[in-house]
């Protein structure tokens, strides 16, 4: 096995032991001895610390800088690069199913639950009630909704009545792939539906809080090398974190900021879209990545940055995606207080003795570009412009892209990433370019800004970006205040 293989199979191993894997400890594997010496120790299924307990400890995944600012890596995508088949395809969406019918299974609406099979070629009417993914949807002459669903066992069709407008409007917003639960009443080989059930997440009636005052910053869309990158905004962001600039009370927050997310496309790339290059200053993605270190490395060092890809940055953007290659980021991870994290990530920061931390789910959101133009509720009240719908949208389907069509997959036979499965705290995005804040169920969701002004693809697109704006997380409180640069 070549030194590349190697060095996936330990980093793979080491992430599923939730431990997190730093630029240094990367630069330790280029040693062959090294790399030979950890490579046999996780052949043989060795722990953690016994794998670090040799010369490679003083760079031990599981950083110092990393304990010391409170962040746990819960999730980052790492599983090397396979051939996939027609076959990988049909058990990714198998494990999808598994995964949100066993949320739904819970739901106390969906009593008695049998499968669709059971109800194929049954003419009596009655009550049932029964999960499925949706297979096909269209609006009836008379304004009815009628879809399909299936689950392992068949289809069956489903009537969403005009004359129940609850019920409709749900149905209206249904989308391709997604899993739901549906009680009704039977006719021939149709239901009438009663009730559409989502996965949702639970009412979390408590809001946690942090025992003591710190912030979170949550930055995006930098796109470093584009004509419209509005550099002088960002160094005043940069000039403020660094206590250089603002009034006493602007200066008193500075201070206090412990963590720094940043939610993808942090450089513009290049070949992203037709004729991209007209729009850059900056025409090689290497240079790229160079300049937005220059940026970052402004940031106080004793603040953890952790950086998830977006569609932009160089590398796969099939999600799950991978962290941003090294090969292409180098000045990033050279630095000692960025964390690569792949898109999407599950974070837990600031937790101590006697609390938990918080859950923070990070995800670029290509996806949102589908939703914000499909889903019929979302569209009629503003689209692009309301990302605080999207993430609702996708927080009550438990899943970041449930519609095959709005992002690129990478299948995996034994579980989908995509799936919401664990409920986080706080759930960041961008993409959108525009700034949304809102809370649903105690989860917190915020889509960040952008420092890019309006291209001419954004403009065909219908993007309205609200540029330079920072959303601040009191930790100790939730409130969220949003600083203007």
């Amino acid at each position: 096995m070549g030194s590349e293989s190697k060095k996936k199979e330990i980093v793979s191993y080491l992430l599923a032991q939730k431990t997190l894997v730093t630029p240094l400890f990367l630069q330790k594997l280029s040693n062959e001895q090294e790399l030979e010496a950890i490579y046999q120790k996780v052949q043989a299924n060795e722990q953690v610390s016994t794998i670090l307990s040799d010369s490679t400890a003083e760079s031990s995944v599981d950083s110092d800088f990393a304990t010391k600012s409170r962040v746990k890596i819960l999730f980052s995508y790492s599983t090397p690069p396979k051939k996939r088949t027609i076959q990988d395809f049909i058990d990714y969406y198998n494990a999808r199913y598994k995964a949100l019918e066993k949320i739904l299974q819970n739901r106390q609406e969906l009593t008695s639950l049998t499968s669709i099979g059971r109800l194929i070629g049954k003419t009596d009417r009655e009550t049932v009630s029964v999960i499925g993914m949706i297979k096909d949807k269209q609006v009836t002459k008379n304004n009815n909704i009628i879809f399909e669903i299936e689950d392992p066992t068949g289809s069956i069709k489903a009537l969403a009545s005009k004359n129940k407008p609850n019920i409709w409007a749900k149905g209206n917003d249904l989308i391709y792939d997604e899993v739901i639960g549906l009680t009704g009443t039977t006719g021939n080989n149709i239901i009438f539906a009663n009730n559409i059930i989502l996965p949702e997440i639970p009412v979390i009636t408590e809001l946690k809080k942090a025992p003591d005052e710190a912030y979170a910053i949550v930055l995006a869309d930098f796109h470093v090398g584009s004509k419209e990158f509005m550099e002088p905004e960002l160094q005043k962001f940069l000039s403020w974190i660094r206590g250089e600039s603002g009034n006493d009370e602007q200066k008193s927050l500075a201070k206090k900021i412990k963590y720094v997310f940043v939610i993808g496309d942090l450089v513009s790339g290049v070949g992203i879209y037709p004729k991209q290059e007209n729009d850059l200053l900056i025409d090689d993605v290497y240079a790229q990545f160079e300049k937005c270190a220059e940026y970052l490395k402004q940031i106080p060092a004793h603040i953890p940055i952790l950086i998830c890809p977006g569609n932009h940055d160089p590398g796969r953007i099939s999600e799950p995606q991978p962290p941003i290659p090294e090969e292409y980021a180098k000045p990033l991870y050279d630095m000692p207080n960025t964390l690569m994290v792949s898109n999407p990530a599950l974070i837990n920061i600031h937790s101590s003795k006697n609390f938990s931390g918080f859950d923070i789910l990070m995800y670029h959101g290509f996806s949102f570009d589908e939703y914000a133009a499909q889903i019929p509720s979302i569209r009629s009240s503003g689209g692009y412009d309301r990302g605080d719908l999207i993430m609702k949208f996708l927080m009550q389907r438990r899943h970041l892209a449930p519609s095959h069509t709005s992002t690129l997959h990478i299948p995996d036979s034994n579980q989908d990433h995509l799936v919401v499965d664990k409920i986080p705290d706080f759930f960041l995005t961008g993409h959108i370019h525009k700034t949304s804040v809102a809370n649903y169920r105690n989860v917190t969701m915020i889509c960040a800004s952008c420092w890019e002004g309006k291209t001419a693809f954004q403009e065909k697109v219908g993007h309205n970006p609200e540029p330079c704006r920072v959303p601040i997380i009191n930790l100790q409180t939730r409130a969220i205040k949003i600083m203007r640069f």
